[in-house]
């Protein structure tokens, strides 16, 4: 009778998902989900531990999260002129956008392969995806996203700046023209912003249609979940409508106020981070069938000799390497893997044990 019932009411197409699985790390150097590496100074952990016990958790938090807001537009240098929302990470905002946006027939446009959440909550929220496919070198196929453009009148167009998992930044002049070309909305996502070295940030406000998205996941602050969109008073006040009450808890908001105060630590973090990038890619240059492709994330994408993807993986994860295996036959991605940048320790570990799979 269970089965019948859930046959009857879930929807076709969510029947037929897998749900997003977060592979087991006990044991392992877990290089496979772009995190931050490094823990917070203890001097600095006691700090905030000190700082928690004065949190008051009986009581709702700000719905609005004026202080995270205030420091955040500080740090991350946003525009007075425009708005800016917090979500529960960035997947949360997503989430929003296509709510507000979603009617039968609606498109939501992306280049792929790209992050995953875009097709997933087109499909939860009932718009229609449409992937317009990367060049052989993971850049935009501009003649073809904008004749895509053209012919699906997308509601809103999502570039990931830098791509993930590519690892690469968009062309600047072609995602000028496709802000230009696009009837909705466009959306910047910026959850690598710390190591890109560039950003849409300033030119917010350039155009009405465009709007940024960040995390602060990246940066080492992964387990407060908290995402950020800046963009036009008019957007934004049309999804706050569709945002729920309090969802920043208060925990996060006093932990996040707390960690944007030292910031200076985090930058440190990431320069050591881009540090690691660039040295871990000098020693994958050297592995004789290893393809690194060219990064501004905090992760580098590399390809392997064919039908070696998966016996790799499977090597690295028997010798205390977890990274991401993103091998799909027939794929863009097809013998690809995925390697989040570590401490120097596990960089050095991860190029040693790989160098022992070729």
């Amino acid at each position: 009778m269970t089965t019948e019932k859930i046959q009857h009411w879930i929807r076709p197409e969510i029947r037929e998902l897998t749900p997003y699985h977060v592979p087991d790390s006990a044991g392992l150097i877990k290089l496979d989900a772009m995190e931050n590496p490094y823990p917070w100074p203890e001097d600095l952990h006691g700090e905030w531990l000190g700082m928690l016990a004065d949190v008051t958790v009986n009581r709702y938090p700000d719905p609005q999260a004026r202080v995270v807001q205030q420091k955040l537009r500080a740090v991350m240098h946003i525009p007075p002129a425009v708005d800016v929302m917090l979500g529960n990470g960035s997947d949360e905002l997503i989430q929003i956008i296509a709510l507000a946006l979603s009617a039968p027939g609606r498109v939501l446009l992306a280049p792929e392969p790209t992050f995953a959440m875009y097709r997933m909550i087109a499909l939860f929220t009932g718009m229609t995806f449409v992937g317009v496919p990367l060049r052989d070198d993971f850049s935009l196929d501009a003649p073809a996203m904008l004749q895509a453009i053209k012919q699906h009148q997308p509601a809103v167009v999502f570039l990931a700046y830098p791509n993930n998992p590519t690892g690469n930044l968009f062309d600047r002049a072609q995602i000028d023209a496709i802000i230009q070309a696009s009837p909705g909305l466009v959306v910047i996502d910026e959850a690598y912003h710390a190591f890109a070295g560039d950003s849409y940030m300033p030119q917010l406000g350039s155009a009405d249609n465009l709007v940024v998205m960040r995390t602060l996941s990246k940066m080492g602050l992964a387990g407060l979940r908290l995402g950020l969109l800046a963009g036009p008073p008019d957007w934004l006040r049309e999804f706050e409508k569709v945002r729920l009450p309090y969802n920043i808890n208060v925990l996060t908001q006093a932990s996040v106020a707390f960690a944007l105060e030292h910031v200076d630590v985090f930058d440190t973090q990431t320069a050591a981070i881009c540090a690691g990038r660039e040295q871990v890619m000098s020693e994958l240059q050297l592995i004789d069938g290893v393809r690194p492709y060219p990064s501004r994330a905090n992760f580098i994408l590399f390809r392997v000799p064919s039908g070696r993807a998966v016996p790799i993986f499977e090597g690295l994860k028997r010798a205390g390497v977890l990274i991401k295996n993103l091998h799909r036959a027939a794929s863009p991605l097809a013998e690809c893997l995925r390697v989040t940048i570590g401490t120097p320790e596990e960089n050095t570990r991860f190029v040693a044990s790989l160098r022992q799979q070729m």
